[in-house]
């Protein structure tokens, strides 16, 4: 997304419990003429932000349109269930669904892990959002099955959690518009991907490589002729002269008679 042709930016919108800043820093080393804005949304918001222009790219939870929409799956997150620290779950480091029959186990509307049928007992009426579920488990109320980073993101000093192995997981993805790659987002894909700032694949980082220069003419415009043995050009030489010179750099000529002595 560019504000003008002058003044490249990049938007990037994240869904909570996505941390993008390493991404960030790093696009800020490598191109930092042009400012990225993170833009924080909702995992219902990030479809229509990327739909409407709103955002070049984002971090999001699969599953995507994909007649859409591109993506790039990340990472897998641990699930794990939220609980009062003097919870009884909280006595093993790991539990299953069937750990939770007994237990009122909330189901926020804006959950993300896309139950066929959430465990437990359903609670008597489904709090609005992730939030909102996080302060009805420390009242008591029920627990919380999540992704383990919106566990920490939400985390509080009188609650816990332990992973659950065998609920469904979150798969988060870089995704965006496909018909809207632009250069800008080649680059971002780059940095998801840990391409190095050389790197062929995507947008050119490389310089072109030089053009191989003429060799030199020799004067009198010709090129320079290899001397073989020491002989000019090539030529059979037994001594003759050539061009009003003398060949073999001190060896007797061939005109048949001996050096004249000095007297």
């Amino acid at each position: 997304m560019t504000d003008s042709a002058d003044s490249p930016s990049f938007r990037l919108a994240y869904v909570p419990g996505v941390t993008p800043a390493k991404w960030a820093r790093i696009w800020q080393e490598r191109l930092p003429d042009t400012p990225l804005t993170l833009l924080q949304v909702t995992p219902a918001e990030a479809s229509d932000v990327l739909r409407e222009g709103a955002a070049d790219a984002a971090f999001v939870r699969l599953p995507v349109d994909r007649t859409v929409f591109s993506a790039i799956p990340l990472y897998t997150e641990t699930t794990v269930v939220v609980v009062p620290k003097d919870h009884v779950i909280t006595a093993a480091e790991e539990i299953t669904l069937d750990d939770l029959a007994d237990e009122v186990v909330l189901h926020p509307v804006d959950d993300v892990l896309g139950w066929e049928q959430p465990p437990g007992e359903p609670a008597f009426e489904r709090p609005a959002t992730t939030e909102d579920a996080i302060e009805l488990v420390a009242a008591n109320i029920g627990v919380l099955v999540v992704p383990q980073s919106l566990a920490r993101l939400h985390h509080r000093r009188d609650l816990t959690y332990r992973t659950v192995v065998d609920a469904p997981q979150s798969e988060v993805a870089l995704s965006w518009p496909e018909e809207a790659t632009t250069d800008l987002v080649e680059d971002f894909i780059g940095i998801v991907r840990g391409r190095t700032v050389n790197s062929t694949r995507g947008r050119a980082q490389q310089p072109p490589a030089k053009e191989r220069q003429p060799r030199k003419a020799q004067p009198g415009g010709g090129a320079p002729r290899k001397s073989v043995g020491g002989r000019a050009g090539g030529m059979k030489s037994g001594g003759a002269k050539s061009g009003g010179t003398k060949s073999g750099g001190g060896r007797r000529g061939t005109g048949g008679g001996k050096p004249r002595r000095r007297s």
